[in-house]
């Protein structure tokens, strides 16, 4: 996978993240082919990039209640 222009990305929360600071996670959905995930608490620290078909099935596992099938 080549590698992405990180700078352009605009992120968002996971919708079960709180107010107050907790365990949170950030994802990008502005590129086709894969999802960049990173730790809200640290967004200038390094950032786990998933191909798309992965990250789907990621969330669908988890949606399912199976996030380690």
């Amino acid at each position: 996978m080549r590698s992405l222009d990180l700078t352009v990305a605009t992120w968002r929360k996971s919708s079960y993240s709180n107010q107050d600071g907790g365990e949170c996670v950030e994802v990008s959905d502005d590129f086709a082919a894969a999802v960049p995930v990173r730790d809200s608490k640290n967004p200038h620290g390094p950032v786990l990039i998933f191909p798309l078909d992965c990250w789907a099935s990621f969330i669908a596992s988890v949606k399912q209640g199976r996030p380690g099938a």
